[in-house]
């Protein structure tokens, strides 16, 4: 192992957490974590820190919340820490180049794609909804531009017609804490050295819009479904349906592809099971669903309430034309 570093970690959600955890556990020293500032949440809209603040301070760690680091003075505190390396996972705010070159091993940040794939603020949704049937987690090293950095380590994942956004965020998470200890012991002993990316195949990851959670149902059955899980469990795709008192925004969480073949209109119920058709013909099965205000069930839970039948039309995103 390594000689322990002094480093500074910097994230904020969920996906961060199992890389300082690791990061503590391989005997690194924290000198100070940085997250997004506390937010308004929940029913009261109570101020409430981000999963990795609240971590970091329920261990007694140092936690800094800055709303920008373009000022000096946030520049000059970084500094000040005197720093082997930062580990950035997720952490929401843009590095200057000060903040960059103060500690002396640089920035490493835990990328969770195959870049130069997926560059940008939403990576596993975006593998997703294209279709991808791979995607991974890079370690790179952090320059001025967006996820533009050489890429020191990587891990490589499967996406599965079963997976979710939810489901590859948790195995993506478990492969950027097995990967970040061995990144930042090879960076620190030289036994891995940063590979520059190859602009031919960049895409961007553009955040996620609410234009992208309404279904379009006169697309393909394969782009629907992928649309339905990479959205899934959160901000979730939608539709309209007529459950008995008017139109309602019908959440869907899980879907599956089927091997029915029915030039219906497309949203077109074509059984009572919730096959739905899309534009090629095929269809999708609806598996996961949520009304208003209610929680996610099951297909068959959600029937036995809300009987849904062939031939009932689904709303679909306007088009374009």
């Amino acid at each position: 192992m390594t000689q322990p570093l002094r480093i500074a970690f910097m994230g904020s959600p969920g996906i961060a957490l199992g890389v300082l955890e690791a990061l503590i556990a391989a005997g690194h020293q924290i000198a100070c974590v940085y997250s997004q500032p506390p937010r308004p949440a929940g029913r009261g809209q109570k101020l409430t820190p981000t999963p990795v603040h609240a971590f970091a301070e329920a261990r007694g760690l140092e936690v800094r919340t800055p709303k920008s680091l373009k000022k000096t003075q946030e520049q000059d505190a970084f500094a000040a820490l005197n720093l082997d390396a930062a580990v950035v996972v997720a952490y929401g705010l843009i590095l200057p180049q000060p903040i960059l070159d103060a500690p002396r091993l640089g920035c490493l940040n835990m990328h969770a794609s195959i870049l130069p794939r997926w560059r940008g603020a939403a990576p596993i949704q975006r593998a997703i909804m294209a279709g991808d049937t791979e995607t991974g987690i890079d370690a790179m090293m952090m320059e001025a531009g967006l996820d533009t950095g050489p890429v020191l380590a990587s891990v490589r994942t499967p996406i599965t017609p079963e997976d979710t956004a939810g489901t590859l965020h948790d195995r993506l998470a478990s492969l950027a804490a097995e990967l970040a200890p061995r990144a930042l012991a090879g960076l620190a002993d030289g036994s891995l050295k940063p590979v520059p990316q190859i602009e031919d195949g960049m895409t961007y990851a553009a955040k996620i819009t609410a234009d992208d959670q309404r279904i379009d149902w006169s697309k393909p059955a394969a782009d629907v479904d992928c649309s339905i899980r990479g959205l899934a469990p959160a901000p979730g795709a939608w539709c309209e349906a007529d459950l008995g008192q008017g139109p309602v925004r019908l959440k869907i969480l899980f879907s599956e592809l089927t091997n029915l073949w029915n030039p219906a209109p497309p949203g077109t119920l074509l059984d009572d099971q919730l096959a739905v058709a899309c534009g090629d013909g095929r269809a999708v099965r609806l598996l996961k669903l949520q009304k208003p205000g209610g929680k996610p069930l099951d297909a068959r839970d959600f029937l036995a309430g809300t009987p849904l039948k062939a031939d009932h039309q689904l709303g679909s995103k306007p088009s374009a034309d």
